[in-house]
């Protein structure tokens, strides 16, 4: 079932390449030649990365960074696997209750961003929200694996899984560049920022290289750098979730024209499985501990891919007006983070189920070439 997911996720990765390259304004300049590398080896989804440089050489520099450093944050920021010489995530939740965990500094600038990002979402977000997402996570797979016997959590369960994700329990020493769980039931679970954040470190290297025209793509979390190397936009398309489950109609939704911007979606479609005939997908809502049934998917676009990844989740939770109100908010300054933490470039994009497209004021804008 993964290696479908992947061949899959690598047709639409190929088809948004085609088709970026058969508008209008694609053609290369002589100065700037076009390279590209996919990789399988990260978050475990297809990526790819897109650059327009003087030489292989140049361009083999800023991939050759900024995998390592996606390499090393997938290996940090996994739940399910021990890496030698590594202490991880799962290094930190296998010792829960018991002790705090030395780690990298690069961990814990993802707890400290995770537990910003609770603050910013109302909760929404929770990266101490392991212990319920484990329970889905299982049944999920169980699912899968054997459709006729897919069943959902037990209630009870998640009940009390749910007693133990108080983001106040997770202790950050930066000092002793520890992290502890105080509670020895709670997990961590970066899935809903981690790949956002890990996308934004990775461009910041390749940026710091002197890079002005490239490209990440992880499994549809994109972070465009500068323009192309002829001087046009990254076209983007944003895949309809209809198509997704149908194979029929128009393929994307909407298509995105970005300079130094992210496009992250959040969907319904990616992962989930079916239980007597409902689809229960990965985006649990602490509101309810099932799958949150606002929309279809939640797309954002603004220049940080971390931010774009975590409110493309948080969004995907909420109504469309709470999260207008949230977005308008961090425009202004005047969001639960105070006013240090403005960001006015700023759009989002809902799909609902009957197919119908709202949108921030300024995302129409993006759709223009």
């Amino acid at each position: 079932m993964r290696n479908v997911k992947l061949k899959q996720m690598l047709a639409l990765l190929c088809a948004g390449l085609t088709l970026a390259c058969s508008l209008p304004g694609c053609s290369r300049t002589p100065k700037l030649e076009r390279y590209n590398k996919q990789f399988l080896d990260v978050f475990d989804t297809v990526s790819m990365e897109i650059g327009f440089e003087k030489s292989e050489a140049d361009f083999q520099k800023c991939y050759e960074s900024s995998h390592a450093q996606l390499l090393k944050e997938h290996k940090l920021y996994d739940i399910y696997n021990n890496y030698e010489c590594i202490n991880n995530l799962k290094t930190v939740n296998d010792s829960a209750g018991i002790q705090p965990v030395k780690v990298d500094s690069d961990l814990i600038a993802l707890v400290k961003w995770g537990k910003e990002v609770y603050t910013l979402t109302g909760g929404k977000v929770n990266i101490a929200y392991g212990a319920v997402l484990r329970l889905w996570h299982d049944k999920r797979d169980a699912g899968i694996e054997d459709p006729a016997h897919a069943e959902l959590p037990d209630q009870a369960a998640l009940e009390e899984a749910a007693k133990h994700t108080n983001i106040e329990d997770v202790i950050i020493d930066e000092a002793a560049g520890t992290l502890y769980l105080k509670d020895p039931e709670m997990s961590l679970d970066v899935g809903g920022i981690g790949k956002g954040y890990a996308t934004e470190n990775a461009a910041k290297l390749i940026q710091n290289e002197g890079s002005e025209n490239f490209l990440l793509n992880l499994g549809g979390n994109v972070r465009a750098i500068g323009i192309k190397g002829d001087g046009s936009k990254w076209v983007c398309p944003v895949e309809s979730p209809e198509y997704r489950d149908s194979q029929t109609g128009d393929q994307y939704a909407i298509t995105c024209y970005l300079d130094g911007r992210s496009l992250v979606t959040s969907g319904d479609y990616e992962r989930y499985y079916v239980v007597d005939g409902q689809r229960y997908h990965h985006i649990i809502d602490p509101d309810t501990l099932y799958p949150a049934k606002y929309h279809r998917s939640v797309s954002i676009l603004t220049e940080d891919s971390g931010l774009a990844d975590a409110l493309s989740t948080a969004l995907f939770m909420m109504s469309v007006e709470d999260g207008k109100a949230l977005i308008q908010s961090i425009r202004e300054g005047s969001s639960p983070l105070g006013a240090d933490f403005k960001v006015e470039d700023l759009e989002a994009m809902w799909i609902d189920a009957d197919g119908h497209q709202e949108y921030t004021d300024g995302f129409l804008n993006y759709t223009k070439g």
